[in-house]
């Protein structure tokens, strides 16, 4: 569930070797039964991670059509559409895992979803709830305490958003400035990235996070 979240950047020319032959392999399973929802939600990732957002939508929409109830496909159609700039949709869809799967052992991953959708909304209190109840069930991912750290800031508390941020840091070194972020997270279209410049980035550099 947490594809997006630990996604790392590789070299350009393996990226786009693998992408090509993921891309035939995910068409050749579609086209070889349209109903697999399986096939439906892989491919769902795959646009996303390509920034085709609509087309990604359209995939995991697909998938849950044709039974895909475990959770999975309306988590990753929750971050989807998030990157689409609906965190409102992107909540709605992503509340619905835990109704579907309420003792689900991967529930950090639908309560990070929750927590940046809330903070993207700029619903401080509820974004920090989710990010720590997401922080208490799996601490490894550094997405989740660079949200914690970016709701934190908004809320005024300094002190725990500079330690989420060192937190942060520690699991990757990689993101040290906004810009950065963007580059080894460039999903996102402009609505999206509006939302982000409105609430996340203004907690971040609250806490003493550069832009460059």
């Amino acid at each position: 569930m947490n594809l997006v979240g630990n996604f790392a950047p590789r070299s350009h020319g393996s990226f786009e070797q693998d992408s090509v032959r993921t891309e035939l392999l995910l068409l050749e399973a579609i086209e070889s039964d349209p109903n697999n929802a399986t096939a439906h939600s892989t491919m769902g990732l795959f646009r996303r991670i390509q920034n085709r957002l609509t087309e990604s939508r359209i995939e995991f929409e697909r998938a849950i059509s044709l039974g895909a109830n475990d959770g999975l496909a309306h988590a990753q159609l929750g971050w989807t559409l998030l990157f689409l700039g609906y965190p409102d949709a992107g909540l709605a869809a992503s509340e619905k895992v835990l109704r579907l799967s309420p003792r689900d052992p991967t529930e950090w991953g639908t309560y990070l979803i929750l927590g940046w959708c809330r903070l993207l909304l700029n619903q401080v209190d509820q974004a920090i709830d989710f990010l720590i109840k997401s922080r208490a069930a799996n601490s490894r991912p550094w997405v989740t305490h660079f949200g914690l750290a970016a709701a934190l800031g908004l809320k005024g508390d300094l002190d725990g958003a500079e330690a989420a941020l060192a937190e942060s840091l520690k699991l990757n070194p990689q993101v040290d400035s906004l810009a950065q972020f963007r580059a080894y997270r460039p999903w996102g279209n402009h609505q999206y990235w509006t939302l982000f410049e409105q609430t996340a980035a203004g907690g971040l550099r609250r806490a003493g996070f550069p832009g460059e």
